[in-house]
């Protein structure tokens, strides 16, 4: 029994993609622009695992007060304080940096103590503690992930289609990742080793969406030798289009159900694959194929016109 929605979604579609290929990349330039100014002036909002510190959860059996909570912990000489609430009213999440040159378990036992102070019976489930080596270690092995990841994808493009390809992925790749940053930027999610996943995450998901398109693109340019390029990729791109359209629907709807039931843990993760769905499946159809456009790739009518006219030469 199939699934009776599958059935709204046309099968042989004839949408002019490339006909909005401009507009759409003045949109996208400006979205990036924007993004790395959003980078650079609000910055990414660094979770404790690149930016080392203390996280402590707090469990109480009556509604906590959070700003009660964050006077007391504020006065004790801590840097970077930060309370808030999590889950529910009866949970609280504080994070804080120790003083410099201070025990960060001695710091942890204190702000138990005023904790205990104030709440009596007040539990803690979990207490997370990254020191300043840890957290540079991270940084700089979360950004080595990312980059061997994009250069093995776009190696693989490159060899599995054209050099043109590859470089529309490497196109898409970044325009990807600077917006979601951007998003970030703009939102102050936690950037920490969970984002690290979703960015990774992201990048599978666009170059996969996009070796869908690649693939179909030059079966029809070995099919269709005379056909313009732009018909090429609008054939291509609609030609694959319910299938982008069911992939990118069933994984919104996963990733909506773990945004609303996964909890705290997951939340960051989830909404930025979210954005990331959307996003890699527009750079799939409105940036990786119409660079082709700019850099048209080498077809068999064109090989064939070289081959006459040397064959023709005294």
């Amino acid at each position: 029994m199939k699934w009776p929605f599958i059935k709204l979604i046309p099968k042989n579609t004839q949408f002019g993609f490339v006909r909005f290929s401009f507009p759409a990349a003045i949109v996208s330039v400006v979205l990036c622009m924007g993004s790395l100014v959003a980078c650079f002036t609000l910055g990414l909002n660094f979770g404790i695992d690149f930016k080392g510190g203390t996280v402590v959860e707090a469990v109480w059996d009556r509604p906590i007060n959070l700003a009660q909570v964050r006077q007391q912990i504020g006065n004790m000489g801590l840097r970077d304080v930060g309370v808030q609430d999590f889950q529910e009213p009866t949970q609280a999440m504080i994070r804080f940096l120790p003083p410099d040159g201070a025990d960060a378990s001695a710091t942890v036992d204190r702000v138990k103590g005023e904790l205990r102070t104030m709440m009596p019976g007040v539990k803690f489930p979990r207490v997370e503690v990254v020191g300043p080596k840890v957290s540079e270690e991270l940084g700089v092995n979360g950004a080595l992930a990312l980059g061997i990841a994009i250069v093995l994808v776009v190696l693989y493009i490159w060899t599995r289609f054209e050099l043109q390809m590859g470089f529309g992925s490497i196109v898409a790749l970044a325009h990807d990742i600077i917006l979601t940053l951007g998003f970030m930027a703009v939102t102050q999610l936690d950037f920490s080793l969970t984002t690290i996943a979703a960015l990774l995450t992201i990048i599978g998901y666009s170059m996969n969406d996009t070796v869908v398109v690649f693939d179909r693109m030059r079966e029809n340019m070995r099919k269709y030798k005379k056909m313009p390029l732009g018909d090429i990729i609008d054939l291509s791109t609609n030609e694959t289009l319910s299938r982008t359209i069911i992939t990118a629907l069933t994984t919104f709807l996963a990733l909506l159900g773990l945004t609303v039931v996964g909890g705290e843990t997951m939340q960051v993760f989830t909404i930025i694959m979210l954005f990331g769905v959307f996003i890699g499946t527009y750079s799939s159809i409105y940036v990786a194929a119409p660079v082709l456009i700019l850099w048209p790739p080498k077809r068999g009518i064109e090989k064939a016109v070289a081959k006459t006219a040397a064959d023709a030469r005294p």
